[in-house]
Formats: C-alpha cells, structure tokens, sequence
C-alpha cells in the first residue's frame, strides 16, 4: 500500500504541480499525454465522452472487461455463472482487489471492495437522484431494488427480468465502475473531483482546467505473467490545452508521449495519401492503427408523419439508394482522409464485431450508372427535382462538399450546411434534420448496440432517422431473448441487410484508431473501442 499521506494532498499535489512546471521536457517518469477537450466529472456516472472515459479507466475498475478480441473477460469478478434462463448472473469477486487509500476511510486507509459495493455503485447508477448519463444501460431491464444483490462479500448477483446477452458488455462500461459509499459520502458534490476507486493509479493532485496527476495503485490486484504488479508507471499527468495546434507542438518537442487522432491540420505533414509515415518522422515516433468500434456515416429522416419527409425526395427509397451508390468511398478515403479507416461498403456494424461477416451482409460499392437510373426514375415518375441540404459540422465540410460534387454527377443537386455540433444534435434530437452526418462509436462490444438505433420503439436518441420497419422490430425483439450466439448473430446480419436494403442511413467509414506514439513508449498499444489502457505501458530512457 502506497504510504502517501492524504491529510496533506492539498500541499503535496501543489508541491507536484510546481515541481512537474520547472521541469524542462519528461523526465519525471510520468506518461504525459493532452485532452484538449477537457474533463467535465471523475465521476464514473457521468463517464458520457472519451475523455472522461480514458481518466476513469485508470482510476476505477469494473466485475468485467473487453479483451483484445473483443471478449468479455474476468477483471473484478473472478468468474461467474448463468442462469439457464439467461436471467441470473452471479459474480464471484477477487479478494484481492482494495480501495485506494483516502481521508473518507478510518485512518485514510483504502479497504478491501466487497460485493455490496457493486449493489451501491450499480443503484446509484440508476437512481434518479443522481442524474446520471448512464441510467439507461438497465431500463426496463430489471427491478432497481432487487435486482442487484449481495449474497455475501464476494458473491454479487444481477437479476434481469428476460434474458439479455449483451448485459455482460454493458457492464464492462466505464458507467459500472465500483466505487465506495464512504467517498461519495463523505466529499459530497465534491466526489467529481475527488474520485476513490480501485484502479490501477489513484488521484492525486488536480487543478481544474491545467494539470490532473494519478499516481501508481501499489496495492492494484493485477500481475503479469511473471508475476510482477501492474502498473509499471509510476504515475500518469494530463495537461488540457485546448488547441491542437499546441498539442501538436509540445508532442513534436517531446513533452507528451503520444497524440490521439491527428488532427486534419497536420495529417499531410505525418502521413502520406496510404496513410503510413512520412520518412521524416519515423526515426521520431510509431505509428499505431487498430480498427475501431465507430461507423461514420449520413443519415436521412424517415418519418412518414414528418412534414420535412413529405417535402423531401429522400421519402423515395431510390434516391437513398442513389446517394449509396452514387460516390466513390475508396477515392474519399485516400485524399481526405489519408487511408485512416475503411470504406463502409458492408452495413452498418462495423469489422471487429464477432458477428460481422462481409460477405453474409453486401453493402453499397461505387455504381453511378446504377446511381443515374434510380435518381433519373424518381425524376420520371414523381415530377420532381432531386434536391436536398445536408447538415455537417466544420471538422467534416471537406467530406461533405466532396460527397455533393459526386453526386450532382449522377442528377442529385446537394447543398452543403455547416453548422456547430451543439446545433446539429439539437436538430436531430428533435427530427428536424433531414440529412445529416453522424457517427455511432459502440457503448458496448454488441452488435445490438448498432442495430438499437434503428429500433422503432426506441426515441432519438439514439434512433435519430425515426426509421421503423416491422420485419427489423420482430428480428431485433428475437435477438434479445436469443442465448445461443450463433444464432443471434444471424439475427443481426438479417437486420444489417434490412438497413442495406431500406437505406436510411449511407455509411461511410468504419473508423481506425490512429495514435502517434514517441519511440521510448512500449507495451503501449490502441484497441477497438480507442480506450487508452496504460497498465503495461512502460517509458524507456530516452
């Protein structure tokens, strides 16, 4: 146990603050990475973007994990057993994993964490009190009372009303970290910033908006294989500028380990057209790619009751179907976007799923005579011209404008909108966006989580497209009652090839993670859900 003295946090993480200033590069042995979009909570409840998720990761653990081939495997639980109905998961838990120490224990020594943590962390969760972004991981899935138990300390037991597979994977969920009762109690609204978990590194110094420190767990339950206590770090700083632009720079000048996603403004200089390193910079860094659990793509509105819908040529399935057929992904993949991702040319689960099959789920590929007849057709019977405005967001006008060049091609007049992120999700939300460009990074490793989008009963969002269909409705009800993987996932690509078919969204990409990483990072690699996971990470000396 880490013999660090909490009744002086205040002075020693301002001491640290200090210290970490004066130095001149990274010599402190800390991983130093950049979030320029900032933290908002610690609080895993909250755990609603990426940068949240990538702090919380490191502070907190959870009864499970996603392994790297998208698994689920054992992390606080040692194991577990199901109920032959599917509804019944007991946990057995690790006896091995403890609290970090904190002033809101006896003494400020941390605590071995016990199942009936896991019923106060998962209720709290799905209290209304707390008003967390993540209560509707168990709507209507089970009784919030009687659903989570603690048998006896190392027995946690989750009842759902119906069998639910993906359960396993919402519960590896930053959302369902384990936290003690005494922190919240004891810090009050002041948990957000003063976060007490079991992770791998503990909290230690923060000054909102500049510097956040995390120190070393020395008391955190995993090994290696040979033995030896994760983590090997010694502590990890994250700094918050805003702009790229500086973050670029203090990473060209060696003062953070790695940067996630190249920004559109420096990609050219890093990376050729293939998307591999340019020769001046790698005797510098590594670059590191790793498919990703994120479907780009456009969407387009689909209520018949809508009277945007009525107006809109994109009521006529053809046209949707034109506008797949009708531009060149390949050809947009290699100039905008320096091969970083693949062309979405199967469905709308992405690659990296266990479900995902290319070839049981054909998507759309580059056909413009294909695409002229459908728009040329819709011309013929309806008497109207094809016209439609597309809302995008600035970081995505390029994509945009390529898009509409290639379609007034086959007959199909597009006009780009840019408009600010906050405005498109409002407009969505409230299906006032006929066609618009959005994105589904997974919540969990299911393929249910993409197919939950186009779910009739289900509002916006995440079904932004108001897209119903009752042959998908009967496909998607089947599949969740379905404990027989093999057969689940046929449900999902039959309903994968519904969306192909009925065309309300056009995807565009399945994403890649990309990160430039300095030369003295090891054990240090991206995974399908771009979680930043640092426990075997290790700095050689430079």
């Amino acid at each position: 146990m880490d013999n660090y003295r909490w009744c002086s946090t205040i002075l020693l993480g301002c001491w640290l603050l200090a210290g970490c200033a004066r130095q001149s590069g990274n010599n402190d042995g800390y991983f130093h990475y950049n979030e320029s979009s900032g933290v908002a909570s610690l609080d895993p409840a909250f755990a609603k973007n990426q940068s949240i998720m990538w702090i919380i990761h490191q502070l907190y653990s959870t009864l499970v994990e996603v392994g790297d081939d998208m698994e689920i495997r054992p992390s606080v639980a040692d194991r577990w057993e199901i109920s032959a109905d599917g509804r019944i998961y007991r946990f057995h838990l690790k006896d091995s994993v403890w609290f970090h120490d904190s002033p809101c224990f006896p003494g400020g020594r941390g605590r071995r964490l016990k199942a009936a943590d896991v019923v106060y962390s998962l209720r709290r969760l799905v209290d209304p009190a707390t008003a967390s972004s993540g209560a509707w991981i168990f709507n209507g899935k089970l009784d919030p009372r009687q659903g989570f138990r603690a048998v006896d300390d190392s027995t946690f037991e989750l009842e759902l009303y119906k069998a639910f597979p993906p359960i396993l994977g919402m519960l590896s969920m930053q959302y369902c970290s384990i936290i003690p009762e005494e922190a919240v109690q004891f810090y009050g609204a002041g948990f957000r910033s003063h976060p007490v978990g079991s992770g791998p590194f503990f909290f230690l110094a923060y000054e909102e908006g500049q510097t956040l420190l995390l120190k070393r767990h020395r008391q955190y339950f995993e090994k290696d294989s040979s033995g030896q206590h994760l983590p090997y770090l010694p502590g990890i700083k994250i700094t918050f500028n805003e702009s790229k632009a500086t973050e670029f720079l203090l990473f060209r000048q060696g003062q953070l380990h790695f940067v996630n996603d190249i920004d559109p403004s420096f990609k050219d200089e890093v990376l050729n057209k293939k998307g591999d390193l340019r020769e001046a910079w790698k005797e510098q860094v590594t670059l590191k790619k790793h498919p990703y659990l994120n479907t780009e793509y456009l969407g387009i509105l689909m209520d018949p009751g809508n009277a945007l819908v009525r107006r809109s040529p994109l009521r006529w399935k053809q046209v949707r179907q034109a506008i797949n057929y009708g531009f060149d992904r390949k050809k947009m993949m290699l100039y905008l976007r320096n091969s970083i991702g693949r062309p979405a040319e199967n469905g709308f689960v992405p690659p990296g799923l266990p479900s995902f099959d290319s070839a049981a789920v054909p998507g759309y590929t580059f056909r413009p005579d294909t695409a002229r007849k459908l728009v040329a057709s819709i011309k013929r019977e309806s008497g109207e011209q094809a016209a439609v405005t597309l809302l995008t967001i600035p970081i995505y006008s390029d994509l945009a404008s390529y898009i509409a060049r290639e379609l007034q091609e086959i007959g199909l007049q597009v006009k780009v909108e840019v408009v600010q992120k906050s405005f498109l999700l409002e407009q969505t939300a409230q299906s006032q966006a006929m066609f618009f460009r959005g994105s589904w990074i997974a919540d969990y490793p299911d393929a249910e989580n993409y197919l939950s989008v186009f779910y009739s009963k289900n509002p916006a969002p995440p079904n932004y497209t108001r897209y119903s269909n009752p042959s998908f409705d009967k496909l998607y009800e089947a599949a969740l009652l379905e404990t027989n993987d093999s057969i689940r996932y046929g449900l999902y690509r039959s309903m994968d090839r519904l969306l192909v078919a009925d065309a309300p969204v056009v995807p565009l990409w399945y994403d890649e993670v990309c990160w430039l990483v300095r030369k003295n990072v090891t054990g240090f690699t991206p995974n399908s859900q771009n979680l930043l996971e640092l426990r075997h990470a290790r700095l050689d000396q430079p």
